[in-house]
């Protein structure tokens, strides 16, 4: 009986051993599946913030294309080859960014809120579309609180939508190349406003 006893024990100390090793097996494969390199770890907002960057600069339209009526201005603070510090955030890492001048126009430049075309959710504040991105634009300006049908594709799901007029400014529009914080090239971004560019501080 007492050999019985004793080889039943010693059995069970042998699977209670064996699941012990396995269960750290499949821990430190865990913990290795988790690991980056350098055993760093990104937090989950972190890479968040990183997608929606990405993503919002790829839908960004650079063609460069621009209405057929839209004019060249015929006095610019800033012409094209400027070089220029955007203090404006449209889009994520613009703000500080150093830009370059491609082209000038003198329209009426307003701000808008719309509803994208492919489902996305709700636009709120947009900065810029200008008098010539508005499908069949009055003469005059919009006044705040009309409804215009845009006429433009700056953002996917933007050209054909309906927006309301939020503000509107008779100004200088620039579209401008820059370059963000991380190193992204942006070209023939649509628009900035004068008042939204400073000299760039290298600029002699």
């Amino acid at each position: 009986m007492i050999k019985k006893l004793g080889y039943f024990v010693g059995v069970f100390v042998l699977l209670m051993g064996l699941y012990a090793c396995n269960n750290e097996s499949d821990i430190d494969e865990n913990e290795e599946r988790n690991m980056l390199p350098d055993n760093e770890q990104v937090p989950e907002g972190d890479l968040e913030e990183d997608n929606q960057s990405e993503q919002e600069h790829s839908d960004h339209d650079e063609s460069g294309k621009i209405p057929k009526d839209l004019k060249e201005a015929e006095e610019s603070t800033y012409t094209a080859g400027d070089e220029v510090t955007i203090t404006a955030s449209h889009m994520p890492g613009m703000e500080g960014a150093s830009g370059k001048i491609v082209g000038a126009y003198d329209t009426t430049a307003y701000m808008i809120s719309y509803q994208p075309t492919d489902g996305g959710e709700m636009v709120e504040n947009h900065k810029w579309i200008i008098q010539e991105e508005i499908n069949n634009p009055n003469k005059n300006p919009y006044q705040v609180g009309d409804e215009v049908t845009i006429n433009a594709e700056h953002m996917e799901g933007m050209n054909g939508a309906t927006a309301t007029i939020e503000d509107g400014i008779e100004t200088t529009v620039y579209m401008i190349d820059y370059v963000t914080e991380s190193g992204e090239e942006v070209k023939n971004h649509k628009w900035a406003t004068e008042e939204e560019l400073e000299p760039n501080s290298n600029e002699s």
